[in-house]
């Protein structure tokens, strides 16, 4: 089938902005145009997606106005069932997903790493087969300080009929995922993506109300410059994390840069090339980093564009949960800069 393009001729006082308005290809476009198909397993991966979109649309327009409102930045006085203190964003950015996925009618489930079981839509059920899984802000800790946030999100086709709510299909390889991406809010709201068909990027136009292709098959460096990683924890790591961060410090050509928000450094590493580590602590071996919100998908991310994720001792990807919100270690990045942090632990220096 010929691939359909969705063209919007603009017009435009700016000559700078003339190659954009020729052929503005949108994100739900874009799925259809991936899967080269108008079936309808096609047509609910690109309403998926734009119901993702929307998502990030409103969270945006709330952090853009963030300091101008009451009741936005702060803590609510809660804590989630990671025993993190949660702040008035996460709850508003959990609350967005499931309101737009309630007027779906294609997701059953939504799982988050704000809530302790899935949350269910029964009336999408009989016919939404699909779950979200989410982290409705990563990086919050930077939500009062104005610094760059993110969204990251899979989908999961769901798999048989749950047992007493347990989701238990959902204790999954990454594999399994159809879909993956995160929304980062900086300068700019962007959205990345894969199906299992490279990873693309599309910038939102707020003039549009539109996110819109930027990108096409990313290619992560096979060697970067930046290492990114919380040197605060250097004495609970174990001896060779330690002795790879000394080798950095010794070796021309590495730079740090740690945001806080993952997903604003992991989308600088796609990017530029390098690593970021959230390796495991001697008190807390398996790490902080949730598997089925945050490690997974964004490991499908750097694989599918040519990197690599892994615990330090197999591929993120093949790591099978035992329950719905286990922690995991995380190397990610450049192949070259994954295996040079690997060859770190397996040789155990």
């Amino acid at each position: 089938m010929a691939q359909a393009r969705e063209s919007l001729e603009l017009p435009s006082n700016n000559v700078t902005d003339k190659g954009l308005d020729r052929d503005c290809t949108t994100l739900s476009r874009h799925v259809l145009q991936q899967l080269q198909s108008f079936s309808p397993e096609a047509q609910d991966l690109s309403a998926l997606m734009n119901r993702i979109a929307l998502a990030g649309k409103l969270i945006a327009r709330r952090l853009s106005r963030a300091g101008l409102m009451e009741g936005v930045l702060g803590f609510t006085g809660d804590v989630n069932v990671q025993g993190e203190s949660v702040k008035k964003m996460d709850v508003y950015a959990n609350d967005v997903f499931i309101g737009v996925f309630k007027q779906s009618g294609l997701v059953c489930r939504l799982a988050s790493e704000e809530m302790e079981r899935p949350y269910y839509i029964p009336e999408n059920c009989p016919i939404g087969r699909y779950t979200l899984l989410y982290d409705p802000i990563d990086g919050s800790s930077n939500t009062d300080t104005n610094l760059s946030l993110g969204s990251i999100f899979a989908i999961r086709q769901q798999e048989g009929n749950d047992l007493d709510g347990e989701a238990l299909d959902l204790l999954a390889p990454g594999r399994k995922q159809l879909a993956a991406g995160y929304i980062l809010y900086g300068p700019s709201t962007m959205l990345i993506y894969t199906i299992g068909k490279g990873v693309h990027s599309f910038t939102l136009d707020p003039s549009l109300g539109e996110f819109i292709l930027t990108e096409e098959n990313i290619r992560i460096p096979n060697h970067g410059p930046v290492y990114s990683v919380n040197e605060g924890n250097f004495w609970q790591w174990d001896e060779s994390i330690r002795e790879y961060i000394r080798y950095v410090h010794r070796t021309e050509g590495y730079t740090a840069r740690y945001s806080g928000a993952m997903v604003s450094d992991i989308h600088r590493i796609l990017l530029q090339g390098g690593v970021f580590l959230y390796p495991g602590t001697l008190p807390k071996p398996e790490g902080k980093l949730r598997l089925l919100y945050e490690s997974a998908p964004l490991a499908f991310v750097i694989e599918q564009a040519g990197g690599r994720a892994t615990t330090g001792h197999m591929e993120i990807l093949d790591v099978v949960p035992k329950k719905l919100h286990q922690r995991v270690p995380l190397i990610i990045g450049s192949p070259k800069d994954v295996a040079k942090v690997e060859s770190f632990i397996q040789n155990g220096h």
